[in-house]
């Protein structure tokens, strides 16, 4: 059967829309269940990754519930976070507003990420975390990263991998085929949620065709650097 949050095409962006709203209320509970927490630890990695400095202007692109724009924050930046779904975007002022919550907070805003509101060469750092995958154009999505990005700015792409080892990309493809789509059942009342997961990684290049596209736009010092054996990755590089 068909995931019905998952189509090629200009519906794309709808159907994923409509996906975000109705996860977004448990989105943070099920990052913590189906990961075990690591994708916290994962998050910390990217931050210290982009080695943001004070008075830096950052860019998190698909910002979500807004943990990575957060730390960002923390670490000194002036963030600006952009996503599309604004039930994703609810949940993140939501954190922002909220006592604990540090005095330097990103501003949310709602965005396309294929058509940034943004000038050329704007940006010293640009993240994106989980969010490429959803686009309809993933490509199109890092070329506009690489447009708002200034000369020497970091990119940093946080994402579901594809293991190389044969053996693990097949335990860990049945871990999402047959696991993860329990946790959609139960807190979002539809397995489809997050069985769309494995479906969006299966036609999705993920890091190798991710450092592809890095090199393909000029960018210096592609990396990647694999998570778990490569089930989770993070690729990186510099604008030229």
């Amino acid at each position: 059967m068909a995931n019905p949050f998952y189509v090629e095409g200009e519906q794309r962006a709808a159907k994923v829309n409509d996906l975000f709203a109705r996860v977004a209320p448990r989105y943070d509970l099920i990052n913590d269940l189906q990961s075990l927490g690591l994708h916290r630890a994962w998050k910390r990695r990217l931050v210290r990754m982009a080695n943001v400095r004070p008075g830096e202007r950052a860019l998190d692109v698909c910002c979500g519930t807004g943990d990575i724009a957060f730390a960002l924050s923390r670490s000194g930046a002036t963030v600006t976070a952009v996503d599309f779904s604004a039930a994703m975007l609810g949940v993140a002022v939501k954190r922002a507003a909220a006592p604990q919550a540090s005095p330097l907070t990103p501003h949310f805003h709602q965005g396309d990420a294929m058509q940034l509101a943004f000038n050329d060469n704007t940006f010293d750092v640009i993240t994106v975390g989980y969010g490429l995958r959803n686009l309809r154009e993933w490509e199109t999505g890092l070329r506009e990263m690489h447009r708002v990005a200034k000369p020497g700015a970091r990119l940093l792409v946080l994402d579901f991998g594809k293991p190389d080892n044969a053996l693990l990309r097949s335990l860990y493809f049945a871990y999402l085929r047959v696991v993860v789509p329990v946790f959609g059942k139960l807190f979002c009342g539809a397995a489809a949620t997050h069985a769309y997961i494995l479906e969006s990684l299966q036609r999705y290049p993920a890091q190798r065709g991710v450092a592809t596209a890095m090199e393909r736009l000029g960018c210096r010092d592609v990396r990647i650097v694999n998570l778990l054996g490569g089930a989770m990755s993070i690729n990186d590089c510099v604008k030229a």
